[in-house]
């Protein structure tokens, strides 16, 4: 679907445009076309590759999806993927943007996101002296859009570990813990998939040879490189708490276990008492102490509670009990 199809020139919007006129506007000096897609089909993405002179092998990704986020040269044209993600509940949903950048042209195509880029296009808009640079600034800002919709995304799963790390010490069962902390890390990977490769591909846009297109935005495109950065030292601060965390709550697991063992080992030795001395006088030999004394059961009695109670008192004193 068609979201939007712009001619713009020296840093200014031109007009809206039908794609039956983009090739009309592609002739002119200093325009370019700046068109958005969203779930384009296979006919949509062959039209405009004949209207753009599109890379094969990159219209071919983008048909197919499921990219692994990346940046390529295709002659004088560049071909980015970039991952979005949103928080769909206590999901993430992942999605992925695809963009063909050119001398006199942009096109973004959109997939399984909702959220389009119509502040990006705004964004450039309210700012002509940069947009002058042409396609290459529509490729910066739409990359530093997707990058800085990361970092709400990263505050949304750090609280959510915030609250896990709290409930580790509060009696909540350590396997729901161990669950939720898991799925946490699910998140983090997720936003890692996205984040790591525009790394490596960032950072070959700002320094030595860098594409035609992206000629003189070098500061622009490592300001992204250096979100991107940040961003992912703070997925890896925040696994690496992940993995502390679950390994506090099996310690948690493996005390409560070793707290039990404490308390069944000490009433088994409170019931060992009267059993080993039952057990001595009902050996039924015939010539045994106190057996015909009128005082050996009480007394017996009193010596088996006597050592009962002197244990009971040992081990409250030890936390066993």
């Amino acid at each position: 679907m068609l979201v939007n199809c712009a001619a713009y020139e020296d840093g200014k919007k031109l007009t809206e445009i039908q794609k039956r006129e983009i090739r009309a506007y592609l002739g002119r000096p200093g325009c370019f076309i700046w068109v958005e897609l969203k779930d384009a089909d296979a006919a949509e993405l062959a039209e405009l590759q004949d209207e753009f002179d599109l890379h094969e092998l990159a219209v071919e990704d983008a048909h197919h999806g499921h990219q692994r986020p990346k940046i390529e040269e295709y002659g004088d044209s560049v071909f980015a993927v970039l991952h979005t993600i949103e928080v769909a509940g206590e999901e993430l949903k992942v999605g992925e943007v695809d963009v063909f950048v050119g001398r006199n042209y942009v096109l973004s195509a959109r997939q399984q996101t909702e959220r389009g880029f119509q502040e990006v296009r705004a964004r450039c808009e309210r700012e002509p002296e940069l947009l002058r640079h042409g396609s290459g600034y529509v490729l910066y800002a739409l990359m530093d859009a997707v990058v800085d919709r990361y970092f709400p995304v990263l505050d949304a799963v750090e609280t959510e570990l915030e609250h896990l790390e709290e409930q580790i010490f509060t009696g909540k069962s350590p396997r729901e813990n161990i669950e939720a902390l898991y799925y946490v890390k699910q998140k983090l990977m997720t936003l890692k998939h996205a984040a790591a490769p525009l790394l490596d591909a960032a950072s070959r846009l700002y320094g030595g040879r860098v594409p035609q297109v992206c000629a003189g935005l070098g500061e622009y495109f490592r300001d992204v490189y250096d979100h991107l950065f940040r961003l992912n030292q703070s997925i890896d601060t925040l696994r690496d708490t992940v993995t502390t965390a679950i390994q506090v709550n099996l310690a948690m697991i493996t005390i409560g276990e070793s707290e039990v063992t404490k308390r069944l080992a000490a009433y088994a030795a409170l019931v060992a008492v009267p059993t080993m001395v039952a057990g001595i006088y009902g050996m039924n030999f015939k010539h045994m102490p106190e057996l015909s004394w009128s005082f050996g059961y009480p007394l017996t009695l009193a010596v088996m509670s006597g050592i009962d109670g002197y244990l009971f008192y040992r081990f409250r004193k030890a936390s066993w009990l």
